[in-house]
């Protein structure tokens, strides 16, 4: 049975629609079965739909005969994906083709490249942390949703702070007003987190971030969390305007006066395929530009056999050294070879 590789893309954008028919062909080349949804495939081959050798997703392709989702478009693509794909252990790969794209594994430039990892199998699946967000009015469970990077708690009129009372663990930590309260993963700590004032942190690292926004208070850090931790912000019933609850920027519900809003880890996590095993370190400062101008590497020592100009000799000498000898040393006895310094004491 051939390979079902679904695509996302934003059809709409003459770059996606371009990626999407590149992707298609060379999947097809290799023997793998691309699969696309009813409206972009309309939107891509017009009439030829039927023809073009694509398969439906959900007419005559099942959800659980698909091996792997590739999102062609930005960080916003992947987190439309990662919602359609939410009930599923589908892993997704993106290919970068907005702006940022801290969540792509690839960029526009590489897909051939990554066509050719998915058709021999080469690449990796690794978990992310989400997390389940539940919202409580007058005691009574009132919506349930989830996110991949952030849940955030805004206040609902432009004019006004929202007043609040943010809790970890059922222990309240402080009442402020504010713009708002984020709650996030560490997949999220590079996106609205980061924006509000939140630390990076490592995707591996289990944690969860509460980050206030614009808050009016003296204790209104950034906060990280045990992965165990459940979070909440109580909107005060005091407030004369409602709230507004945003998940990964896609969904969004009112909260009323008196709502309380709790985020713990889900036990589902997202899934997202890699080709690439460079560090995360390496995406910082690849995504965000960062300059590194100056930068010679660990010291002699300061790294597993690693020198200022590379791979040192274990057995080499330390120049750094600071031995008594050496601190005392002048420089002419420091190069003096054995026979030299006979002749000195000659």
């Amino acid at each position: 049975m051939s390979r079902k590789i679904l695509l996302f893309a934003h059809t709409g954008r003459p770059e996606a629609t371009a990626a999407a028919t590149q992707a298609c062909e060379r999947l097809r080349q290799a023997g793998l079965t691309p699969v696309m949804s009813r409206g972009d495939l309309e939107t891509m081959y017009g009439d030829s739909a039927d023809t073009c050798g694509v398969r439906v997703m959900h007419e005559n392709v099942a959800l659980d005969q698909i091996e792997l989702g590739v999102v062609l478009g930005g960080d916003g693509s992947i987190l439309r994906a990662a919602e359609m794909m939410r009930h599923t252990d589908i892993p997704l790969i993106g290919v970068n083709l907005g702006h940022v794209g801290f969540l792509a594994e690839s960029e526009r430039t590489d897909l051939v490249e990554t066509v050719d990892h998915i058709v021999n199998r080469t690449y990796t699946v690794e978990e992310r942390m989400a997390i389940d967000v539940v919202v409580w009015s007058a005691e009574r469970k009132i919506h349930h949703t989830w996110a991949l990077n952030e849940a955030s708690v805004e206040k609902g009129n432009r004019e006004k702070m929202i007043e609040v009372v943010v809790e970890v663990d059922e222990l309240p930590l402080s009442t402020f007003g504010c713009d708002g309260v984020v709650m996030a993963t560490p997949t999220g700590s590079t996106a609205y987190a980061f924006s509000g004032g939140g630390p990076v942190v490592w995707p591996e690292v289990e944690a969860m971030l509460l980050v206030p926004l614009s808050a009016h208070a003296l204790f209104s850090r950034p906060m990280v969390t045990s992965p165990k931790s459940t979070m909440a912000v109580e909107i005060l019933p005091t407030n004369p305007h409602s709230g507004v609850l945003w998940c990964d920027g896609r969904r969004m519900m009112e909260l009323p006066p008196g709502s309380r809003i709790e985020a713990r880890r889900s036990a589902k996590p997202v899934k997202l395929a890699r080709i690439h095993p460079a560090p995360f370190s390496e995406r910082l400062v690849n995504k965000f530009e960062l300059p590194t101008r100056g930068w010679r590497g660990p010291l002699q020592g300061g790294g597993p056999g690693r020198g200022p100009d590379g791979p040192t000799d274990p057995g080499a000498p330390d120049p750094t050294s600071t031995t008594p000898e050496s601190r005392h040393a002048t420089p002419e006895s420091r190069h003096a070879t054995p026979e030299h310094q006979e002749e000195d004491h000659a």
